[in-house]
């Protein structure tokens, strides 16, 4: 079984920046997909963005020019380099994990939380 450990959430100004990691063990093999979801309070989870084993890319709207997602295929770890942080953006950020049609793993979450 995959499992994921995310870290790197906090509290942060509006206009800050924070850094999620997201490192994958277990049986990894072959091609995946990795990437972040997250869930505001009173909100339905949502995606922020996903990169593949190549490289592909693709990101939410409401984040592009602020946030990169990244990652290291032998650390089998994605990244999320969040900039220009926004009240909005607080949410509790889910690390996921799909390979094939029948995987697909979530992490626990790491609390994001942008506020004065």
């Amino acid at each position: 079984q995959v499992q994921l450990v995310e870290s790197g959430g906090g509290l942060v100004q509006p206009g800050g920046s924070l850094r999620l990691s997201c490192a994958a063990s277990g049986s990894i093999f072959g091609f995946n997909t990795m990437g972040w979801y997250r869930q505001a309070p009173g909100k339905e989870r949502e995606f922020v963005a996903t990169i593949t084993t190549s490289g592909s890319i693709n990101v939410v709207d409401s984040v592009k020019g602020r946030f990169t997602i990244s990652r290291d295929n032998a650390k089998n770890t994605v990244y999320l380099q969040m900039n220009s942080l926004k009240p909005e953006d607080t949410a509790v950020y889910y690390c996921n994990f799909r390979s094939g049609f029948r995987t697909n793993i979530w992490g626990q979450g790491t609390q994001v939380t942008v506020s004065s």
